[in-house]
């Protein structure tokens, strides 16, 4: 799941007035609701993890596998981002702002399926040090003048490479081509971020399309960096490694 991306375009949307205002107003509604998210996915893997009548619906312990529901769970987030992505300019502020909710809720508890493989110590760090690191490039993004856009495409491609490497090593079970893709995943997202952030504050500044209203919008912003964000933090916690069994 965790190289789940929306590259999903902004057609038809309403141009906003570009005031300096405006933009620091609607990114400061796309993080907000990024924060959300977050909160919402924490507080869901922390449950799940912690209680175990809860974690037996998603993983069976004497099989050392996952329930029907467990991989429902693991699978169900794509099928809101793919919902959210293509259906921005038909679904209402509401309903997707009810997916986005929905949303975060399920990919917490698929998250807390990394409880059985890592520490709580390793995760939280990893949390702060992903935090710190996109935190950083966040600011980077909003702040520099340098056109990110050929940029960023290289970045999508890099996305799409290991989306596909991924998949290959599904199959051949290789740690050294897990690590490799970790590493590789690191800088992709860390490079997306910056180019998130820059490509939102032009949408904010007025610049970039139009019919959706600014609250969808930011919606959609915010799930894009919340992806960024939860794929950084996957791809560090397989850097630093440290298995609890």
């Amino acid at each position: 799941m965790e190289t789940q991306k929306t590259n999903y375009d902004y057609k038809n949307v309403i141009q906003l007035s570009g005031t300096e205002d405006t933009t620091r107003k609607f990114m400061a509604n796309v993080f907000m609701w990024m924060f959300v998210a977050l909160g919402i996915s924490a507080l869901c893997a922390y449950f799940f993890s912690h209680d175990q009548a809860l974690l037996q619906t998603l993983f069976n312990t004497e099989t050392q596998s996952r329930t029907t529901f467990g991989t429902i769970v693991v699978f169900a987030p794509l099928a809101f981002v793919l919902v959210m992505s293509f259906g921005i300019n038909k679904l209402s502020y509401p309903v997707l702002l009810l997916l986005f909710i929905a949303f975060s809720a399920l990919f917490g508890i698929s998250l807390s399926f990394i409880f059985l493989v890592y520490t709580s110590a390793l995760i939280g760090n990893v949390f702060l040090v992903t935090s710190l690191v996109f935190g950083v490039m966040a600011v980077a993004g909003y702040t520099t003048n340098t056109d990110l856009t050929k940029f960023g495409s290289l970045m999508i491609m890099g996305l799409f490479g290991i989306i596909i490497a991924s998949i290959v090593n599904f199959f051949m079970h290789s740690q050294q081509m897990e690590y490799i893709i970790s590493y590789i995943g690191v800088a992709v997202f860390v490079g997306l971020t910056a180019y998130d952030v820059q490509r939102l504050k032009r949408i904010g500044e007025g610049i970039e399309y139009g019919t959706a209203s600014a609250g969808k919008m930011a919606i959609m912003g915010a799930l894009t960096l919340y992806l960024d964000f939860i794929n950084l933090f996957l791809m560090l916690l397989r850097v630093f490694g440290g298995r609890r069994r």
